[in-house]
């Protein structure tokens, strides 16, 4: 993975169409017209992980009112997800991507380091995509821990 598969903002959003915890398919392409936070993490209950989708479930009412959705996707199995969500009470699509091709379109897939290794996995990602389908926001290799928080006050929300 080179920083040239990175999306910029102007990029168009790679659409998407993927399963969430319960099945239902969901993309991108749904949310033409609003504004939309996509993330990439990990894998589902892992304490990172859980840190982030905490602290988009708690900022989400004041996210919604500022116009953004929020979608999470990782490589999880449906069930996986489904028991992630009911046990941190996620009101937000989490979605499956367990080929990684959604993952690899967004450049949230491939090399990172991880403590001082070069490791092949997923790169915690997270982007705003405008109504009309282009990136406004890219963010590679974000904190679980404050991410949120920042994301909020980059976005003065």
């Amino acid at each position: 993975m080179t920083e040239n598969s990175r999306l910029t903002p102007g990029d168009p959003a790679p659409d998407f169409t993927l399963p969430d915890a319960d099945g239902n398919e969901v993309s991108l392409s749904d949310y033409r017209g609003r504004k939309v936070i996509v993330y990439f993490y990990p894998a589902a209950s892992t304490p990172g992980c859980t840190k982030q989708a905490c602290d988009f479930r708690d900022s989400l009412a004041e996210l919604n009112e500022a116009g953004l959705e929020v979608i999470g996707i990782s490589p999880d199995k449906l069930a996986k997800l489904a028991k992630f969500r009911d046990a941190e009470e996620l009101t937000f699509p989490l979605l499956s991507d367990p080929e990684k091709t959604t993952l690899q379109a967004w450049g949230a897939f491939g090399e990172k380091k991880m403590y001082g290794k070069t490791v092949t996995g997923v790169i915690r990602s997270t982007f705003l995509v405008d109504e009309d389908g282009k990136i406004e926001v890219a963010q590679y290799n974000v904190r679980a821990t404050g991410h949120v928080a920042k994301l909020r006050r980059d976005l003065s929300v």
